[in-house]
């Protein structure tokens, strides 16, 4: 270590070296100082995971293609595409006899192979991509293990299951702490002026800069980074399934019967009866207990890579067999969906078993034209027709969200600027982590020291309380982490006074 390094490493953290950089240290500096400590040292690791794998997930529609290429691209060619059905059976003659087609993906994009997933002997999923004007089979890809999935799940529960999720929820959480209490140590006081704070200053050398520059970047991405937070909260298992619980009992979700009056449960007439290719294989397998009919199944616990948020908690309705009733065709159901209005880029769960129906999702970049449908195999009725004017105030607001947030609203643009929100939380992360290495102690936390006589702070520690109660998870480790800086932290972090430069 050089001389300089250990000279500025022993000099004391006081309110004047502070002072000395960001202009006069007032009453309350260091106690929000010591938060915005603690929220970051948790913090800092998750947010580097999220803005990595959150800016690799935004720009799929391009990286897939180009990983998968020769499963997912396709010369265009004049003659016309096969039959949905005659594709559909051609990937089930590929796949293993004991697995089970669980969803189609239909596209009309002439470059984009025909997909189709299977879920195997196993209970794992695999898609077979076929080349849809000739049916041969392109290859198979795991749904679990494509880059782009693993990456999903990263970001979403560090590939820890329900653990990772928690811990990801309150990394979210303690950023609205990190967030706010920047603000508060940013925000210009005396005679200096905004402007003044708002470009770094390049001239600074050493801590001094890296603190200048973690201001600077964090006041800029403070807007984008509650954004995120905010946008990608609704989606969490714990809260965000709280959340979506109290937006439907209350009506501003997608509560249940504002489709219409439809039964649930339809019946079948006889004489309408589609031969579809493999239905009395289908209507064979639907005898056996499956996972796709399970009493009391929601939208979420279907095979669908992504769907609506606001039709996540919308039980899927059944249909009702007879022996005489014969399953209509993917084709059908394909052109069921051409006749209102969808016609490419989205998904089919197809039924497998006898009370199962075809789940159609649409979830595309225009949170408007969001569509959610459940069809009766048998008889072709509309049980369920749930679209974007069904939502209520807060599902509205979350599709929106989710749009921006997964970089999907306006296109490259939205794409770019959500990675660059997302680098700029890296850079956030990689300059706090800097000026804890430059600052802290040896044998030591390194937290900011206490000061004495700190003013009441009522407001801050009122909006504390409420994100504890807005939030539960985060309010006992926002207990946890007080307890632990009274008992244990506080050891070594001695009082001091405030000065003034």
């Amino acid at each position: 270590m050089s001389t300089t390094q250990t000279a500025e490493r022993a000099r004391p953290q006081n309110s004047t070296t502070v002072a000395a950089t960001s202009g006069p240290v007032h009453p309350g500096y260091r106690t929000l100082w010591r938060w915005h400590f603690y929220a970051g040292l948790f913090v800092m690791p998750f947010l580097l995971v999220l803005a990595i794998t959150g800016t690799l997930y935004c720009f799929q529609p391009q990286l897939e293609p180009l990983l998968y290429r020769q499963q997912m691209v396709v010369a265009p060619q004049a003659v016309p595409r096969l039959p949905d059905n005659a594709l559909l059976a051609k990937a089930r003659a590929a796949m293993p006899p004991d697995s089970v087609a669980t969803t189609a993906v239909i596209t009309r994009d002439p470059q984009r192979s025909a997909e189709f997933v299977f879920r195997l002997a196993d209970r794992t999923q695999q898609s077979v991509y076929l080349n849809p004007y000739n049916g041969d089979v392109l290859g198979t890809l795991s749904v679990e293990r494509r880059l782009m999935q693993a990456d999903r799940m990263l970001h979403r529960k560090l590939l820890l299951g329900k653990p990772g999720e928690l811990l990801m929820e309150l990394a979210a959480c303690w950023t609205l702490v990190m967030i706010g209490t920047g603000i508060a140590l940013w925000w210009p006081r005396g005679k200096t002026t905004a402007p003044a704070v708002l470009l770094p200053r390049l001239a600074l050398r050493g801590r001094p800069l890296w603190k200048n520059l973690h201001a600077v970047i964090g006041i800029w991405l403070a807007l984008g980074a509650l954004a995120f937070v905010l946008t990608g909260l609704p989606w969490t298992g714990s809260w965000g399934k709280q959340f979506k619980a109290f937006a439907t009992a209350t009506k501003l979700g997608a509560p249940p019967g504002a489709w219409g009056g439809l039964p649930l449960r339809s019946s079948v007439p006889g004489a309408q009866a589609d031969h579809a290719d493999h239905a009395s294989a289908t209507v064979a397998h639907a005898m056996h207990a499956d996972m796709d009919s399970m009493p009391g199944m929601v939208m979420d616990d279907l095979p669908l890579p992504l769907k609506p948020w606001a039709a996540g908690d919308a039980r899927v309705p059944s249909s009702v067999a007879t022996a005489a009733a014969r399953p209509l065709s993917l084709g059908h159901i394909v052109a069921l969906a051409a006749s209102l209005g969808l016609t490419n880029g989205y998904s089919i769960v197809l039924p497998n078993s006898a009370t199962g129906v075809y789940t159609l999702s649409y979830f595309p970049a225009n949170p408007q034209h969001e569509r959610t449908l459940y069809v009766d195999q048998y008889s072709g009725a509309i049980l369920r027709d749930i679209r974007y004017g069904d939502y209520g105030a807060i599902a509205k607001a979350v599709s929106y969200g989710t749009s921006l947030h997964m970089g999907r609203f306006f296109g490259i643009a939205n794409q770019i600027l959500c990675a660059a929100i997302s680098l700029g939380l890296a850079a956030l992360a990689v300059t706090g982590f800097v000026m804890w290495w430059k600052r802290r102690p040896q044998r030591s936390l390194g937290a900011p020291s206490r000061e004495r006589g700190a003013p009441p702070m009522r407001g801050w520690k009122t909006g504390l309380v409420l994100l504890g109660i807005l939030f539960p998870l985060m309010g006992a480790t926002l207990v946890a982490v007080w307890l632990l800086d009274r008992l244990v932290f506080g050891r070594d972090s001695r009082p001091e006074p405030h000065r003034v430069a």
